[in-house]
């Protein structure tokens, strides 16, 4: 039957057929022959994942998850400082969770560049962003070797607090009144190193105060922030506004110099009685000096006696008495600006019409 099939074909026909045949079938062994070793392979794989690790890759394993876990709590700190955590801690809370808050004594300290809108306007993105790490790299030494850690950068300005876990309210005060006086010294030298390389100088102004503040948590789900509200907050940023008003370098609050018990440590003189925006209750601040050259220094508190005399006066509303007192001090140092901003202040209250409740403050 198959002959009589394959009888009319041609003979080149029926060679091809006969090739094709054993090469399929050559093809299937081979096919079944590859199955048959990756599943063994697939055995032998699946025997040696479940074999026990010996001593070295279980030391080896446990090496990598300890990096991984210190490389994970390094980045962790550039966005939560320690400090922070060790704060919420020494209340109870051993977790950083939305909405955590506790209340506190502390100081706050604000530091901003003084002209800085100018200075940005003469450089390139990439040259304003080279100076601001350059500025915040210098900035942060001295906050931390005085007890402080950075809350926020705002811009150019830096918000940081001081908060000795081992320490009591007035080290707290006087810890942030050293770094300030440190931030000085520090920005003279960076001066130095911009001179060096034909940049124009940096200056900053300082305000600090002491008081409660609400510190803990904000955000959302996915977003969430370490975070310090409260007046105390808001009176410390009044106050470094206020440095370039008075051509000062460090401008604190009488609670804070109170609190610190600066008497004997700290040189400084009282600067005005003052409402700041967003309070109501007026606070007397105060200019420490003690970073100033001597000379400067010695004319500064030669004055300061017929400074406090003459806001005496302009509290009660005498105002020749007040402006003779203020035109003294300006012949002992004619280029104090505060001698002339009193003498400015009491010439225009002097014909202003003042309320009955007039508590002598001026609002700045």
């Amino acid at each position: 039957m198959l002959e009589q099939v394959l009888q009319p074909l041609p003979l080149l026909l029926c060679i091809i057929i006969a090739l094709y045949t054993i090469v399929v079938v050559v093809l299937l062994k081979k096919t079944a022959r590859l199955s048959k070793l990756a599943a063994k392979d697939t055995q032998t794989s699946l025997k040696s994942s479940h074999q026990p690790l010996n001593q070295y890759d279980t030391l080896q394993l446990y090496k990598n998850k300890a990096d991984e876990a210190m490389r994970i709590n390094q980045t962790f700190r550039k966005f939560v400082p320690k400090q922070f955590v060790d704060h919420l801690a020494k209340h109870g809370s051993d977790t950083l969770e939305l909405g955590r808050a506790d209340e506190d004594e502390l100081a706050i300290l604000f530091s901003d560049i003084r002209g800085f809108t100018s200075l940005s306007e003469e450089m390139s993105p990439q040259e304003l962003m080279n100076f601001l790490n350059s500025y915040f790299l210098r900035m942060n030494e001295p906050i931390h070797n005085n007890n402080g850690f950075i809350d926020k950068f705002i811009g150019d300005a830096v918000m940081a607090l001081f908060d000795r876990p081992t320490g009591n309210n007035t080290d707290k005060a006087q810890d942030a009144i050293r770094a300030a006086l440190d931030l000085r010294y520090a920005i003279n030298l960076y001066n130095q190193h911009r001179a060096n390389c034909n940049y124009p100088p940096v200056n900053i102004g300082i305000g600090i105060h002491f008081g409660p503040v609400i510190i803990g948590t904000v955000g959302s789900d996915d977003r969430m922030d370490t975070t310090v509200i409260g007046d105390s907050v808001n009176i410390a940023y009044r106050l470094e506004a206020l440095a370039p008003k008075y051509n000062a370098d460090i401008v604190i609050s009488a609670q804070t110099l109170k609190q610190a018990k600066v008497k004997e440590l700290f040189e400084y003189r009282l600067l005005d009685w003052v409402r700041v925006k967003g309070r109501q209750a007026p606070i007397e601040v105060y200019e420490v000096i003690d970073h100033l050259d001597a000379d400067l220094k010695q004319l500064k508190l030669a004055n300061a006696p017929l400074i406090e005399q003459g806001l005496a006066c302009r509290k009660q509303q005498k105002w020749q008495q007040a402006i003779n007192l203020f035109q003294q001090a300006l012949e002992i140092n004619p280029e104090d600006r505060l001698a002339v901003h009193h003498l400015e202040q009491c010439l225009k209250l002097e014909h202003s019409k003042l309320t009955e409740d007039w508590d002598g403050s001026i609002s700045l």
